[in-house]
């Protein structure tokens, strides 16, 4: 599990955003460049909000791996429904905070390929949840499931309804 979270964050913080951030030199023009072009109190909020959003993915995963008695990977979920701690505010805290990592990557190196990918993400994550994994968890955990959605958001973390 470890090799796998460590290969993913790399792909997923590391190739990606390269990548992105490369097509974002050809294809977006140099005056764009140079405006987001970064100081040093935008270079501080990237790395802010990267940490906070790095920081938060490994709890909340760390969270699912002991609550949930399992590794976190599609391929070998956990094996116990878990809707506490952060999962208490929200359903999908691991993608919105991959997400906010991407941003912080975008704003800590000026990057419009960067903050591409992370627009792209925003669908790209909706279209993996609600397709994949939402109907995974229906199938497996049943009216526990249903109801767990009915009261927790499953972007914007707020106070759960109680029941």
């Amino acid at each position: 599990m470890l090799a796998y979270a460590l290969s993913f964050l790399a792909f997923i913080l590391g190739l990606v955003p390269y990548a992105f951030h490369r097509l974002g030199l050809l294809i977006v023009p140099e005056t764009l460049h140079a405006w987001l072009a970064p100081n040093t109190t935008q270079e501080g909020a990237g790395i802010a909000i990267l940490g906070l959003g790095l920081f938060g993915y490994l709890f909340c995963s760390l969270w699912l791996v002991i609550a949930g008695k399992g590794p976190f990977v599609e391929f070998d979920p956990p094996t116990e429904f878990v809707a506490t701690g952060p999962y208490r505010w929200t359903r999908n805290p691991i993608a919105a905070l991959l997400i906010l990592t991407i941003l912080g990557e975008a704003v800590h190196f000026g990057s419009p390929g960067i903050f591409l990918l992370c627009l792209l993400g925003l669908p790209l994550a909706h279209l993996q949840v609600t397709r994949i994994e939402e109907p995974r968890l229906r199938a497996r955990f049943g009216d526990t499931y249903v109801e767990y959605c009915r009261r927790v958001p499953r972007w914007i973390p707020r106070r759960p309804r109680e029941s």
